[in-house]
C-alpha cells in the first residue's frame, strides 16, 4: 500500500493577503477527501471534507450563495 502525499496549491486569486486556505485536491481519487489548512500555518491541522461536500461548496461559491462584505 503506498500513502499519497497532499500537493498543496493556493488560488491563483490568492493575493497574498494573508487570508487565504491551501487545498489539497489531489487526494479524492484515492482517498475520496479534500484537506485544507490555512496556508500561514503550513504545519497546523487541516481540515478534511468528504469530496461531494466540497464541491457543493465550490459550487455555492461560484454561484454566489454566500454574501461578500
Amino acid at each position: 500500500m503506498t500513502t499519497e502525499s497532499p500537493r498543496w496549491f493556493k488560488s491563483s486569486y490568492s493575493n497574498n493577503g494573508g487570508a487565504c486556505i491551501e487545498v489539497a485536491a489531489n487526494l479524492v481519487a484515492s482517498r475520496g477527501v479534500v484537506p485544507v489548512r490555512d496556508s500561514k500555518d503550513p504545519h497546523g491541522p487541516a481540515l478534511m471534507f468528504e469530496s461531494t461536500a466540497w464541491s457543493s461548496f465550490v459550487s455555492a461559491v461560484r454561484h454566489g450563495e454566500f454574501p461578500t462584505t
